[in-house]
């Protein structure tokens, strides 16, 4: 997972998975949140005004059965690192 955020423009960008192009992007919330498809998957999630919006990631895992806490760990990191490519590595969660 990568993520950066664009402190100027405001705005959070997380790529799922390595794409060239999007096939198509779905709103999740008109202004603030849009998810891009590539190969038929998610492949990026957009979300302007992040700090704010976070609670938005949860929408977005929930409708594409995507993790929640990742999503937002690279939501948090990219927030902490500003104008900054972050590169998270998400493991399966840890049997009891």
């Amino acid at each position: 997972m990568r993520a950066d955020y664009d402190s100027e423009a405001d705005a959070l960008s997380i790529d799922l998975i390595q794409f060239e192009l999007f096939e198509r992007q779905e709103c999740v919330h008109d202004t603030y949140c849009q998810v891009g498809f590539a190969k038929g998957v998610p492949a990026n999630v957009e979300l302007l005004n992040p700090a704010e919006q976070l609670d938005l990631l949860e929408v977005v895992a929930e409708r594409y059965d995507l993790d929640g806490p990742a999503l937002r760990a690279a939501a948090q990191a990219a927030l902490a690192a500003p104008d900054r490519v972050v590169v998270l590595e998400v493991a399966a969660p840890i049997a009891a």
